[in-house]
């Protein structure tokens, strides 16, 4: 369908003028490329009233007032859980003025606030936030040289049932990682494999999928004297559960000379191979057909970790001393990595 155009008053005038010199409405139709029936109202018009401008409408009066779009910003930034409906119930009781979600929505979008799922993220206290910011103090001035000595090694868990839910919450642009922003939870585990795998710049392990718990010795046994010890005299940056860390693991680090790194618990915003997983979650869920049982999993698992690009991989770790200012900045507290 043709999208409609108003006549201008000089457009206007031409017809007006031609149909006052004894011009009939479709010879003006035919020399000026309008339909008949809009010259056709628009001479009835000026033969009523004698003028021929656009009328131009007020629209629908504004519903809400200027304090009640100031109590909906109030009431959603106190209460930033609350749906569209439940602020039009609330704004209807407080002040007997019904609106309709639609309404909620463009009020609170004119003033910058957009329903937006949550972070979410694991907990941290006052500790996490201190020996975050003093390990970041430390390594926000190395070098890319330093970093490339450093292995970076963890574990992660992948299901074939991810989390779902989704909760909204009104906030502003730019405040994705505000404290009030974010949905703190545990990772949580289900059917699936254990996964573990590290990265270098410039190289990989290869992954091991498990079924079992990751305990110290078969780390030992799988990912230390296989693959670790290949960087004999780099350093190793571990982010594995606390019972891993036990003597027999320190011992046999140090028989390959490899330092132990020691690193803040609770901080993937520092940590690179975070974000590997991510991409490897991400490449799984984008596989079709997705992987519909364990050993389709494992096997998805295996051949997108070989697709991860050795380049993206390169740019997180040289992404350290971006990622130290930043949680410096944030004294320690969540960053927008």
């Amino acid at each position: 369908m043709a999208q409609r155009k108003h006549l201008d008053d000089f457009l206007h005038d031409r017809i007006i003028g031609r149909l006052e010199c004894g011009r009939t409405q479709l010879e003006v139709s035919e020399e000026l490329g309008i339909a008949q029936s809009v010259i056709y109202r628009l001479w009835k018009r000026f033969q009523d009233d004698g003028n021929v401008s656009r009328c131009y409408s007020t629209g629908h009066p504004r519903v809400t007032t200027q304090n009640e779009d100031r109590y909906l910003a109030v009431t959603a930034k106190r209460k930033r859980r609350s749906t569209a409906s439940d602020l039009s119930r609330q704004l209807s009781s407080a002040t007997g003025t019904t609106v309709s979600r639609q309404t909620v929505y463009r009020r609170l979008g004119h003033i910058g606030l957009y329903a937006r799922m949550p972070v979410r993220c694991v907990p941290l206290t006052a500790t996490h936030c201190r020996l975050q910011l003093i390990w970041s103090r430390e390594h926000a001035l190395w070098t890319p040289q330093q970093w490339s000595c450093v292995v970076f090694s963890d574990e992660s868990r992948f299901s074939l049932q991810s989390d779902s839910r989704r909760t909204l919450i009104w906030r502003a642009p730019g405040t994705r990682y505000h404290q009030e922003n974010t949905i703190e939870r545990h990772r949580y585990g289900g059917a699936g494999w254990l996964v573990l795998g590290g990265i270098i710049l410039g190289s990989r392990t290869d992954l091991h999928v498990r079924s079992l718990t990751m305990t110290c010795h078969i780390y030992r046994d799988v990912i230390l004297e296989q693959h670790v010890r290949l960087f004999r005299g780099a350093m190793c940056a571990e982010f594995l559960l606390c019972p891993h860390r036990t003597n027999i693991l320190d011992e046999g680090l140090q028989s390959e000379d490899i330092t132990r790194m020691d690193w803040p618990a609770y901080s993937p915003d520092l940590n690179p191979i975070e974000h590997v997983w991510d991409m490897l979650g991400r490449q799984i869920a984008a596989r079709q057909p997705p992987p519909t049982c364990l050993p389709e999993l494992r096997r998805s698992l295996l051949d997108e970790w070989c697709n991860i690009p050795q380049d993206q991989i390169d740019n997180l770790i040289l992404s350290r001393p971006r990622r130290c200012k930043a949680c410096i900045a944030s004294s320690g507290r969540r960053t927008p990595y």
